[in-house]
């Protein structure tokens, strides 16, 4: 079992920058990327990044250039900045761990942080 913990969430103002953290806790041995997803009131689960462990980074187009995505020095744990925050970024972000075992992927998910873009 793995499980994720996000915190960094907040209100901010449109313009503002906020920063994610990821900590993933349990057996990650077989861990094959991590992700931050978003979900808006009414709207569906969206990808906000990815990144595996090769260190390839995928960014949805809404947030490129604005949004960063990165590692920390632990392998369990990830970091989102974001920068330029629109009220189209209100969200609750979830954290998301993907493991493999031979014939199977495993997802886990974070409890989700709330993060308010409002003047």
């Amino acid at each position: 079992q793995v499980q994720p913990v996000e915190s960094g969430g907040g209100l901010v103002q449109p313009g503002g920058s906020l920063r994610l953290s990821c900590v993933a806790s349990g057996d990650i041995s077989r861990l094959t990327a991590m992700g931050w997803y978003r979900q808006a009131p009414g709207k569906e689960r969206e990808l906000v990044a990815t990144t595996t462990g090769r260190g390839s980074t995928n960014y949805a187009d809404s947030v490129k250039g604005r949004f960063t995505m990165s590692r920390g020095n632990a392998k369990n744990t990830v970091y989102l900045q974001m920068n330029s925050l629109e009220p189209e970024d209100t969200a609750v972000y979830y954290c998301n761990v993907r493991t493999s075992g031979t014939y199977t992927v495993y997802d886990y998910w974070g409890q989700g942080t709330q993060v308010t873009v409002s003047s």
